[in-house]
């Protein structure tokens, strides 16, 4: 980067951790330092909910999901407007009238303390696992512009982050996602603006959305239904999964997981939560709809501007040092050269066609490479048609010059997969001075916001759910509020050790964090539909169907990874909850137990 890129970074990032210190004062005490001595507006809510969820995955992976795989992917939250209105109705007014820390202290009191630890420690596995993945998003980005290490580059991120959390505690979270979401949707939108502004003059929002249309980009509404009829079980996204499954894990995340709950506890009244909730189902689907959007704008953009054939510029480093040398830098020539004439021909595109370049350079390089894709065809019909068909040839030849790519780097070990590149690259290679290291800033930002809630959460479980509920004696507040900021530097820690492992993943970051929380957050729901809507249902039945199911869904997951079975990871959310409410019937009407309602 340049130097008015790292000041605008440095500015930004020291801004937002020196506004995070000085607003993190509260009381010593519980109340104060994970919700805020429960004095949040609405709008603060609203903005740490959005921004506990939108991580650096979100703003790095989404855009290249987009990219590769088309808009397909909004329907995933599809499910989640109608998940807000049944948090509000069944979940808000429990929590708030209970005055409870954490989500799982209201499942001692309505089944029994195994249930509630099993639960709690569902989900601080779980988070602590993924916030690991959310933590080794930007720190791909530091490694990949400075070339630093990856190990040291997780370690000083983590580091920075973990500093203003168990200082600030809560209220830090909720002033500086306020300040963070400021700054990313600026930064988004700059980059949608620059990116369409240098775009040819012919080439506007139609045009944008045609190019994306043809090349299948578009998708923003799927069946999962084939040509025969049948379902597609394993469709990761559809209309049916977004609705069902997606319904189902936004549900089983705003509802029980504690770094979204303990935002909206964080407000001053049930109301305050409410309108939280409610206004973050409205915006939710368009936020992610115009970041999907852009990855479809940097997919048109790069049909006029020429484009790296992989992504990930560290991994052809690393071809570059292996046995692959020589080849590799034939293919690069070959891909560039390829490239140009791809660009030339597009932007006569969209010029009325070959004939009709800008200028007579332009009109004759165009001609010559089409001509050279259709074995030297008369130039009339290298407009219309004959032009489409040159630039469907020279796609095939990009994309085998990637495959190939690819190949040599599944076989010397690399990393195939630059999806989490793409949005990245863009960036870093054509936005000006200073925005850059804005947009970078923006992506550093999205990760504290929503790496920062979680490890207030993950702090706020163990000492409330654990140390507190099985110490032997009372602990004095001062002493608690220590404790806090040790358990939230342990989880820190922790987290950072998962990210080293979270790089070598392989899919992309956004879809990785997805698959680990449908591993558990369907079970962890079903165990929360139970407490609220069958109450003669007891603890043990409760407690041996969350193991159980806990157990089948872990299985499924695995022979869904492994191709032995083709089902979508947002269906085990349906499959979780409904197993556990089933399963605790048939065991509740075999093993009788009376029922503890909560207090």
């Amino acid at each position: 980067m340049s130097r008015p890129d790292w000041i605008v970074l440095v500015l930004t990032l020291f801004g937002i951790v020196s506004y995070g210190l000085y607003k993190g004062k509260t009381s010593r005490d519980l109340d104060g330092y994970f919700l805020s001595n429960r004095s949040v507006p609405w709008y603060m809510v609203l903005l740490g909910i959005m921004g506990t969820q939108a991580s650096a995955v979100t703003f790095l992976s989404a855009p290249g999901q987009a990219y590769t795989d088309g808009m397909r992917f909004v329907q995933y939250y599809f499910g989640l407007p109608l998940a807000m209105v049944v948090l509000c109705i069944s979940f808000v007014p429990v929590f708030h009238r209970l005055r409870v820390f954490t989500a799982y202290e209201y499942l001692e009191q309505r089944f029994d303390l195994r249930t509630r630890t099993l639960t709690s420690l569902l989900f601080l596995t779980q988070r602590g696992l993924s916030t690991g993945i959310s933590i080794a998003a930007p720190s791909i980005i530091l490694s990949s512009l400075l070339g630093w290490d990856l190990f040291w580059t997780t370690i000083f991120m983590g580091g920075l982050l973990i500093v203003y959390t168990v200082t600030g505690g809560a209220k830090a979270v909720a002033y500086t996602q306020q300040l963070q979401m400021l700054i990313i949707f600026s930064g988004m939108l700059l980059a949608g603006y620059w990116m369409v502004s240098h775009l040819p003059a012919n080439v506007g929002w139609p045009q944008i959305l045609h190019t994306g249309g043809k090349a299948g980009k578009m998708n923003i509404i799927t069946t999962g239904i084939d040509k025969k009829g049948h379902f597609d079980w394993g469709d990761k996204y559809n209309l049916f999964s977004g609705l069902i499954g997606g319904f189902f894990l936004a549900l089983s995340y705003f509802g029980t997981d504690q770094s979204q709950v303990g935002r909206y506890l964080t407000a001053r009244s049930v109301s305050e939560s409410r309108i939280g909730l409610l206004m973050n189902g409205l915006v939710k689907v368009p936020m992610q709809f115009f970041i999907l959007l852009l990855g479809v704008m940097v997919f048109t953009f790069y049909q006029y501007n020429r484009a790296p054939v992989f992504f990930n510029e560290s991994q052809l480093d690393k071809l570059a040092h292996s046995k692959y040398k020589d080849s590799l830098q034939t293919v690069l020539r070959e891909y560039a050269a390829v490239d140009s004439q791809r660009v030339v021909l597009a932007e006569a595109s969209v010029n009325g066609g070959v004939g009709a370049a800008r200028d007579g350079a332009a009109a004759g390089e165009a001609r010559a490479a089409a001509e050279r894709t259709t074995g030297g065809a008369a130039a009339g019909s290298l407009d219309g048609d004959g032009l489409s068909e040159s630039l469907r040839v020279f796609d095939q030849q990009k994309a085998g010059y990637r495959a190939t790519i690819q190949r040599w780097l599944k076989d010397t070990g690399g990393d195939t997969n630059d999806t989490n590149y793409i949005f990245l690259s863009y960036v870093t290679h054509y936005l000006p001075k200073g925005v850059v290291g804005l947009l970078i800033a923006v992506i550093f930002l999205a990760a504290w916001g929503s790496i920062a809630a979680t490890l207030n959460s993950l702090s706020s479980c163990t000492i409330i759910d654990f140390h507190r509920r099985f110490s032997p004696k009372a602990i004095e507040p001062e002493k608690e509020f220590r404790l806090s900021r040790w358990y939230t530097f342990f989880w820190g820690v922790f987290c950072v050790a998962v990210a080293q492992l979270a790089y070598h993943l392989g899919n992309s970051l956004i879809e990785a964090v997805n698959v680990l929380g449908s591993l558990f957050y369907g079970v962890i729901l079903g165990i929360f539909l139970v407490a609220f809507y069958r109450k003669k249902t007891g603890g043990r039945a409760v407690f041996i169907s969350a193991l159980v199911v806990e157990a089948g869904i872990i299985l499924i997951g695995i022979l869904s990874e492994q191709g032995s079975i083709s089902l979508s990871f947002l269906w085990l959310n349906v499959i979780g909850a409904i197993g556990v409410v089933v399963l605790s019937e048939i065991l509740q009407a075999c093993i009788p137990e009376k029922a503890k309602l909560e207090t």
